[in-house]
């Protein structure tokens, strides 16, 4: 068996795995895609001293077919997860998830394009595949815990575990976690979301993994060269149907769309419907009458947004509250009216009016540096004074 890795860290390599006993009696699985980050986790549970176990979910993979790596199911990501293991001296196990993640997250992904939504698969991804089936396997393997390369904080408090964004704002993923359930959170660990990129890079040569130079993935894995429309039509083909581009205060028909999954609410380039007074933006899209509502800028802004299916993580504050609609967001000041949690929907108040909020994203609520939940936004109010045409 291989000898565990020697890192440089601030604190022994067990502590960021927060273990109920002694690493030595203690079982870490881990979920290793073959990237950098989650090869490092499993790198660090074994120096940890606990039995290590990794596990891989192959859940979509197009690396053959289009010769591209990166992606975080191709069999070159495989390959490395299972060299990382190899090289550690731990077990390692791949299971096909395929069919379950065709059913779960692309059929989904497809469906929303077509529903004139813009989808966010990879929440999809951790709510189903890579959680609720991955701790289940880590559950029957006898684990304590259940490991993953995300860039958030898990901190124990008294009263229970609680989601925290990353140290790192470039890093952070807690966008992509809120619907972790409470029970998950306690089962979970995130020993990278202190660590900034560098570090991470840093322990990867310093246990001379063959991928610490490896690049980080930047598409939806399941989308060849992030042509997601491509992946639509081929699902859906009826997607791919032409209608009329509509401006939303007017009704005038401005042009011709190629079909209401190229188009997302706020987009403004390739619109091709030049000649305009002012500039034009997506503002709505009516997938049942094929029609892309196009508008000015203030069109927009809204005002409030129903999010249904929604997650609690613990309790709910009496702080101010803020929420990101889009990854990429900055958090922004909320009301909530209603309560979170059990799937049910609730109404987030934006202090001040919020562009580019657009049904089948996420909300995702924060007090302060915590995630306290979130959900699907399913309609908005405009904040906008001209009434959009119906």
């Amino acid at each position: 068996m291989a000898s565990p890795p020697s890192f440089t860290l601030e604190m022994p390599a067990a502590e960021l795995f927060d273990l109920p006993r002694p690493a030595a009696e203690c079982t870490i699985v881990v979920a290793m895609s073959g990237g950098v980050d989650s090869s490092v986790v499993a790198a660090l549970a074994a120096a940890s001293g606990a039995q290590v176990i990794g596990i891989t979910l192959q859940l979509y993979d197009y690396g053959a077919a289009t010769g591209r790596t990166g992606a975080c199911c191709a069999g070159d990501d495989i390959s490395d997860a299972r060299a990382v293991a190899d090289r550690l001296g731990f077990a390692h196990y791949v299971f096909d998830h395929e069919s379950a993640f065709r059913e779960e997250v692309i059929d989904q992904f497809a469906d929303d394009y077509l529903a004139g939504r813009t989808p966010v698969p990879c929440i999809r991804c951790n709510m189903g595949p890579k959680f609720t089936d991955l701790l289940h396997m880590a559950k029957e393997l006898g684990a304590d815990c259940l490991a993953t390369g995300h860039y958030v904080q898990r901190i124990a408090t008294p009263t229970g575990p609680q989601l925290h964004r990353a140290t790192d704002p470039a890093r952070d993923q807690s966008y992509f976690l809120y619907a972790t359930t409470e029970e998950q959170l306690d089962f979970l660990r995130f020993p990278l979301g202190a660590m900034p990129k560098s570090d991470v890079r840093r322990l990867a040569e310093e246990a001379k993994l063959r991928n610490a130079a490896k690049p980080d993935s930047q598409d939806i894995c399941f989308v060849p060269d992030g042509d997601y429309a491509k992946i639509v039509r081929k699902l859906r083909p009826e997607g791919g149907e032409t209608g009329a581009i509509v401006h939303a205060q007017t009704g005038e028909a401005l042009g011709q769309h190629k079909g209401v999954i190229h188009y997302t609410v706020g987009q403004r380039r390739g619109l091709d419907i030049g000649g305009q007074p002012e500039p034009l933006y997506v503002v709505g899209i009516d997938a049942e009458k094929a029609e892309v509502r196009v508008g000015p800028k203030q069109m927009l802004a809204v005002s409030s947004a129903q999010i249904i299916e929604t997650n609690r993580i613990g309790p709910l504050p009496d702080t101010q509250l803020t929420a990101k609609v889009r990854s990429l967001a900055k958090p922004v000041p909320i009301t909530l009216d209603g309560a979170l949690g059990e799937g049910g929907s609730a109404m987030i108040r934006f202090e001040q009016p919020e562009f580019g909020v657009s049904p089948g994203q996420a909300a995702v609520i924060y007090a302060g540096e915590r995630v306290v939940g979130g959900g699907w936004i399913e309609t908005t109010q405009s904040a906008a004074p001209a009434r959009a045409h119906d």
